[in-house]
């Protein structure tokens, strides 16, 4: 029962970063439609928030070699007014 509780903590865990990224993302783009207005000391905090919870994607070099090309795999594409994911 031990491992199952201690699974469920890291689950839970994961789960809370997830909602505060969440909530970090809404009160920006509440901020950027003008709905509330936030400190420029408060977005900078957000920011330095979110580079600890979303990876710099423009920091990921992505690349292959002859000898190991890279291939991608679609397994499923969603149109906006087809959710069936198929």
């Amino acid at each position: 029962m031990a491992r199952s509780s201690k699974i469920t903590a890291v689950n839970h865990e994961a789960q809370r970063a997830k909602i505060k990224t969440t909530k970090l993302l809404l009160r920006l783009q509440d901020n950027a439609l003008g709905e509330i207005e936030l400190s420029k000391e408060r977005i900078r905090s957000i920011e330095i928030l979110l580079k600890k919870t979303i990876p710099d994607l423009s920091s990921v070099t992505v690349a292959g070699d002859k000898a190991n090309p890279l291939s991608v795999i679609v397994t499923g594409v969603e149109r906006a007014d087809d959710k069936s994911g198929v």
